[in-house]
Order: structure tokens, then sequence, then C-alpha cells
């Protein structure tokens, strides 16, 4: 059986965010002793399960609240005031893996909200409800900022007041812009509006390079952790460029019966879908191949 060629997606893997945060949790690893992660250090199952058994413990922010005297990373989506202030008194040494692009938005939230009349001004964040990014940011406006997912949400919000729009990191550019023009259409007769370009561009320019990827092969294999937001958003773009295109969430989950003879084969994944996880994909395939000459 041919093979004609199976490639991975140099755009795709873990941003430099996620990178650092997985890094920095093998270093401090390294140095023995017990290491806790508040929440999962990555949307992806697989690597989790990896770090778990180098010795990374995941918690909630339920048990934070009951640890002294120890080590807890904070991954790169970033954390609210609060969880700092539990770390303080309960005399928690963190570990911040916060991404440097999220550290920069919320400090911009930040200024924006202590710098305006919280009777006349409002900090709206386009992204998605719940998400630890977002929670990150909420926590610098004293819980405060509204949340939007999406367009349809506009209406429900007070245009009558001044407004301030920020996204989360990774919500898709376009989409982003398109929220920002309908508010700005929509503003009420002397109400200020103001929309701050946060989008990072690691990620949002990941739209253009997978669609113009998965148009170059006739199967397509994603990888992608259950919890990935932009894993689904990704594989979204990839299935509309190329309806032969397979989500899955380990290279233990590829169906041998979509290799056919003689086909090019994509191999690519989110934003929290480790380097290894793709050449771990692309050796199955090449293994199949070769089992079955």
């Amino acid at each position: 059986m041919k093979l004609n060629k199976v490639e991975i997606d140099a755009g795709s893997g873990c941003c430099f965010g996620v990178a650092r945060a997985i890094n920095t949790a093998e270093e401090e690893l390294k140095k023995g002793g017990i290491l806790y992660c508040l929440g999962d250090i990555v949307h992806n199952n697989v690597e989790v399960e990896r770090l778990a058994n180098m010795g990374l413990i995941t918690i909630d922010h339920e048990q934070l609240k009951t640890l002294k005297n120890v080590r807890v990373l904070l991954r790169a989506h970033g954390e609210p005031p609060s969880t700092y202030q539990i770390a303080k008194e309960n005399n928690i040494e963190i570990i911040d893996a916060s991404c440097p692009v999220v550290l920069g938005l919320q400090k911009k939230i930040k200024m924006q909200y202590t710098a305006s009349d919280a009777d006349d001004y409002q900090i709206v964040i386009f992204g998605k409800k719940g998400h630890a990014e977002v929670n990150g940011l909420i926590g610098q406006t004293d819980g405060k900022a509204i949340v939007i997912e999406k367009k349809e949400e506009i209406d429900s919000l007070d245009l009558s007041k001044n407004t301030r729009l920020f996204s989360q990191t990774t919500k898709p550019l376009e989409g982003y812009k398109e929220v920002g023009e309908i508010m700005r259409s929509k503003m009420k007769d002397g109400a200020s509006f103001e929309f701050f370009d946060t989008i990072c561009r690691q990620v949002s320019n990941r739209v253009p390079n997978i669609k113009q990827f998965a148009a170059k092969h006739d199967l397509i294999i994603f990888i992608a952790g259950e919890k990935s937001s932009n894993g689904k958003v990704l594989f979204a773009e990839c299935k509309e460029t190329n309806p032969n295109s397979y989500l899955i969430n380990s290279p233990d989950d590829i169906d041998t019966s979509l290799l056919k003879e003689n086909l090019s084969i994509g191999i690519c994944g989110a934003t929290s879908t480790p380097g290894w996880q793709m050449e771990a994909a692309a050796k199955k395939i090449d293994d199949y191949y070769n089992n079955n000459n």
C-alpha cells in the first residue's frame, strides 16, 4: 500500500504562551517536591496526563483555598487578583506562567476600569463566558465587566453608557471587528466608544494558514483536546476547506480505514496541541503504510 506523503503543518502546535507554561512546569518538576497547577495546564487531556505522570497535580480554585506553604503554577490563561491574594494569605509560592499577551490585556483593562467612573462607563469583553482567561479579565474590574459571546447579545447592552470594548486574546479577529463595528453604529448620542484590538496575532493568523494547509491535502487529521475552544474553531475552518478532515483527541484515535492508497495526508492541530502528538500521528500513519505494503 503506497502513501503519497504525510506532512505536519509547520504553523500548528502550541502557541508561545502555552509552550512556555508547559516548559515552566517541566523545569519546576525537575526540582523535585510537590507542584500543583491551578486548572488544566492546557486544554489537551493527553498532555495533561503526560505531565501528571511526571508529578504535576491539577487543582481547582476551591482546593487552592485549602492549601498552605506549597508551590502552585499558574497556567497561560492568567488569573484574577483574588488568586494572588489567596496565595499571599496562605504563603503559597506562585510560579506564574501566565502568557505575557494575556497579562498585557489584563493591565489595559485594569487601567481603563480604574480611570473610569463606574456609573458612566462599562467594560465589555467579547469572549467565552466561564473561560479561564475571561475570568481573569473580569477580575480586573471587580467582577463588573460584561461578557458577550456573539453579536446577537449587543442589543442587551446599555449603549447610552460610555463603553470600552476588549476581546479574549484567542477570539477570531474578523468576528471581533464585526462586533466592534456594530456596537459603534448603535451607540446612543453623547456616549463614547473605544475599541481595543487585543487579539493575539499568533492565534488569529492560524485561520488563513490552516485553510491553506487543508486545501493542499487529500486527507486532514486534526488533533485537539476535547476542551479546546481554539481547536473547535480551527477544525471547523479545516472542515469547511476540506470536507475530508477528521478531528481526533489522540494519535491513538486515527481511523486506519481512512488511509487509502496514494493519499497526501496533512496533520495539524490547535494552539494547545503539542508538537510531539502530531509527530506521533505521522509515525502511526507511516507505520501503517509500511506494514501494509
